[in-house]
């Protein structure tokens, strides 16, 4: 807070607590959530800002007015005065008061709207209003905050907070009720028109209206918090967004869905998104206000304005405003929570935000989506929003099975959703759709073919695309596809949008999840038209090409090769990080030596394309020289060739990224980059020889080692197999049978002819859990699977626990403990308890335990066991477990 009377606080408070503990006295202060009395406020909070409207007028030290008939860009019907009338104190009451305005005046009402900006500003503390509320058809009173200096930009990415707002109190809807409800709302994110809003409302029983009595409205405003209150009741709690990372620190997701901030950072310039507590920690300010009619009043309840409900005047009459500040730590306002149970509970008070959430980090992996091809994929079904129409599967002579969507009277959009609640198909789950390693040459395209145009003449068509449950999106005509065309009745026409334009058009492409075609909203009744062959893709999909010359075995396209020497090469043995190895020996003869993929030296006759690697591909390799050339004068050199020797580069081995000359008996590695080779004349698309060797003539007696030749990109995503089997027969490489804590060592046994080799665990009396760990370091990303995977065992109890009451769990975590889901082996896909003697499956998605918050990047511990301490005389074995896409 920056008012004087702030500072003076702090300076009591610090006084006083100075004092208790040279007395002796404990300085903490503190707040206990469980003893709270939800009644009143605890006494920790300290008033620091008031207006009892105790005077005769209002307070110009407190109290700005604001003087305008802007509507508040809302089109409401008011010009906000100073005038007596429209805001005065009486009876210690500040009374605001909508009146009719005289004939011919630029807006039909009068009203006032007070702020205190720059008289009194806070960040952090309770912020409260006792107040009795206009009522009619169009009365929209508020006791709101706005930022004081916009840090993070114009509204909202600076934020708005609404403490309190109401509409159209006392008017009789359809039902017979009286409107009651009142409503406490965050505004933030993007700038207008892609801003974001999250709230709740309250509503009064019927028989006690706000519009009836005075009633205290309030917020407790802290550092990543904001509770809303009526009478002292908490019915609204919004946070910051707690944002999920993996093992790698990449952020995958939210454990919670809160608020969130867009704004240019000073340094980079760059518009970024922050997941934090901003922009609600800054210094805002007070605002109350009347305003008649506008965009939400008018069309809600009876609509419109009632005159009538204004002929005499409305008025929002404020007893006091009071401001607290949290003693135990001003700077966060954390320490005097007023809180109840389900407070922090989303079935409760606690809010979802509609802050973006990060997508998981691509695969890297171009694979193209189908979305509809004569069928319907089970993940992405055909979707009318709001129409009330069901697309169907029709045949068209030419196409085929196509969808076909019709659009009625009421305005709608449609297209294919991957969201959890439009899935209908058990075979189906949500799938949001990473076209990001397209993002180059990647585009979206459909065919479609109009049959009966939209009612509305000259109706502009339109595709969009969504992520993330609608947190980006882009637009785009028909008439702005590749082919630039328009639909023509009765005609299939292609339409095709390029990613990089759908990014550039703010579209976060790694996690689509919506396709919409459709005319334009409100102006489609009486369309019909069909859609088929609806993609993700490109043109030329696919891994990189990367080719594997000599890895501790010979490439048999790829021989060992002795130009002119005579000699035969061999495969050596070296140490235990090398193994077998190329070795050449050069003697009297002058020669070169490599590696040829010619038929005319025993190789396959097929050349290595390169192009599509050449910005960042290498060829590298690992070289020892064993024995060094006689001559004085030998240089260490690398060749390489393409096409049958058309083009070929030669350099020495201190021209490699690296730059350095062999060491002797000391194995070093050599890389040279494509785009220096391409440079200095060599055609990479047909690559056919290479060659490591000692100057031409100055060789004799050399002998050296090669190995890890090959030509790749290394800044490639390895491609995920997507399967891990961590024990069948016996444990995976790296991974082991394990018992955490009893000291036992689990075995491996031999069961029936259709298992074999199974792990099998003992429980004693020591309580423990049980089953396969990872080496130190090792952990197995099941990121590119976790639209389909599993984590699948078999088990079979041997001897039950003999406590009956013991309940068979599932836990698995990420590398360090850092993440962990524990499910009943229930919760399974089969949904089965053991039963001792026969071998049974267990299933359970990644999806599900992805979204349970489990770190699947780094998953290295699998546990299967019976209740912690109630496994006594357990006996139990377990095989085929695996994570895979099954």
């Amino acid at each position: 807070m920056n008012i004087e009377t702030t500072h003076i606080t702090r300076l009591l408070a610090a006084i006083s607590l100075a004092s208790l503990a040279g007395c002796g006295g404990d300085a903490a202060t503190t707040s206990n959530f469980d003893k709270v009395d939800i009644a009143t406020p605890v006494s920790d909070w300290q008033m620091v800002w008031n207006d009892e409207f105790d005077t005769s007028s209002i307070d110009a030290n407190k109290w700005n007015f604001e003087l305008n008939c802007d509507g508040g860009g809302n089109n409401e019907k008011q010009c906000y005065t100073n005038n007596e009338e429209n805001a005065f104190v009486k009876d210690g009451i500040l009374n605001i008061v909508a009146l009719p305005a005289t004939e011919g005046a630029e807006q039909p009402y009068t009203s006032a709207r007070l702020n205190t900006r720059y008289n009194a500003d806070f960040t952090y503390g309770r912020v409260e209003m006792r107040a009795k509320l206009p009522s009619g058809q169009g009365s929209w009173p508020a006791f709101w905050m706005l930022p004081t200096d916009e840090v993070y930009g114009g509204w909202p990415r600076s934020g708005e907070i609404d403490i309190l707002e109401s509409v159209n109190l006392n008017v009789q809807n359809e039902d017979g009720s009286l409107e009651s409800k009142i409503y406490g709302t965050l505004h933030y994110g993007r700038a207008w028109p892609n801003n974001s809003e999250s709230g709740k409302e309250y509503e009064f029983a019927q028989g006690s209206n706000p519009a009836d009595d005075f009633h205290t409205y309030a917020i407790e405003w802290q550092e990543g918090e904001i509770r809303w209150y009526v009478d002292n009741y908490l019915y609204a709690t919004q946070r910051q967004s707690e944002v999920r990372t993996n093992a790698n620190g990449d952020a995958v997701g939210l454990k919670h869905r809160g608020w969130f901030a867009e704004y240019f950072e000073q340094g980079s310039g760059e518009l970024t998104t922050h997941w934090d507590s901003a922009p609600f920690d800054q210094n805002f300010h007070i605002l109350l206000n009347l305003a008649v009619g506008g965009d939400w009043p008018e069309n809600v309840n009876n609509l419109g304005v009632d005159e009538s409900a204004f002929a005499n005047g409305q008025t929002f009459a404020i007893d006091y405003v009071r401001v607290y500040e949290c003693a135990s730590n001003p700077d966060t306002g954390k320490g005097c929570e007023t809180i109840r149970p389900g407070y922090n509970s989303l079935d409760d008070a606690l809010i979802e935000g509609a802050a973006p959430i990060p997508s998981p980090p691509s695969t890297g992996i171009a694979t193209p989506l189908s979305i509809f091809d004569d069928a319907f994929n089970p993940n992405w079904p055909a979707w009318d929003c709001c129409g009330g129409s069901t697309p169907a599967i029709v045949n068209d002579e030419t196409q085929g099975n196509a969808v076909e969507f019709q659009i009625n009277e009421s305005p709608t959009v449609v297209g294919f959703i991957s969201r959890d609640e439009f899935i209908t198909d058990e075979t189906g789950a949500a799938s949001p759709f990473d076209a990001s390693p397209m993002l180059e040459e990647g585009y979206v395209r459909f065919k479609m073919k109009v049959i009966n145009a939209p009612s509305t003449p000259d109706t502009t068509w339109f595709v969009k695309l969504e992520s993330t449950e609608a947190s980006t999106d882009a637009d785009m005509s028909l008439a702005n596809s590749v082919e630039g065309v328009a639909p023509v009745i009765g005609e299939w026409q292609t339409y095709t949008f390029l990613l990089a334009d759908l990014d550039a058009a703010g579209l976060d492409i790694s996690a689509i999840d919506v396709i919409m075609v459709f005319p334009e909203w409100g102006a489609g009744e009486g369309s019909v038209y069909l859609i088929d062959d609806v993609e993700i893709t490109q043109d030329s999909i696919g891994e990189l090409p990367a080719l594997d010359i000599f890895t501790n075995e010979q490439n048999t396209a790829w021989p060992m090769w002795d130009c002119c020497g005579g000699s035969n090469p061999v495969e050596a043995m070296d140490d235990e990080d090398y193994g077998l190895t190329a070795e050449f020996s050069i003697g009297a003869e002058p020669t070169v030596m490599g590696f040829n993929s010619r038929t005319s030296a025993g190789g396959a006759g097929e050349s290595f394309d390169a192009t599509s690697i050449l910005d960042e591909g290498v060829i590298q390799f690992d070289l020892k020289v064993t024995a060094n050339p006689s001559s004085p004068d030998a240089s260490w050199l690398f060749k390489v060739e393409s096409n049958e020797g058309d083009s070929a580069v030669e350099l020495a081995l201190t021209q490699s990224v690296e730059g350095v000359a062999p060491t002797f008996n000391e194995w070093q590695t050599y890389t040279f980059k494509l785009s220096d080779l391409a440079g200095a004349g060599l055609d990479v698309s047909t690559i056919d020889v290479i060659m490591i060797f000692p100057t031409w003539g100055t060789g004799e007696g050399a002998v050296y080692r090669v190995d890890n030749t090959k030509i790749y990109n290394p800044n490639a995503v390895p491609t995920q197999t997507g399967e891990l089997t961590i024990f069948k027969e016996s444990a995976a490489d790296q991974w082991s049978i394990w018992d955490c804590c009893a000291g036992s060592t689990p075995t491996t046994e031999t069961d029936d002819e259709t298992h074999g080799a199974v792990a099998q665990f003992i429980i004693g009396e020591t309580p423990t859990v049980m089953g396969f760990l990872a080496d130190e370091d090792v952990s197995f990303d099941a990121s590119a699977i976790l639209e389909s995977g599993v984590v699948q065992f078999d088990m079979k109890v041997v001897s039950a626990p003999s406590d009956i009451d013991a309940q068979w769990l599932f836990k698995i975590e990420s590398i360090g403990a850092s993440s962990a889901v524990e499910l009943a082996l229930l919760d399974s896909v089969e949904g089965q308890t053991p039963t001792t003697g026969q071998w049974q499956t267990y299933t359970f998605p990644l999806q599900q335990l992805f979204d349970t918050g489990l770190d699947i990047s780094a998953l290295n511990v699998v546990m299967v066991f019976p209740s912690w301490g109630m496994g006594n005389g357990t006996q139990y074995r377990i095989d085929n477990v695996i994570i895979a896409n099954p």
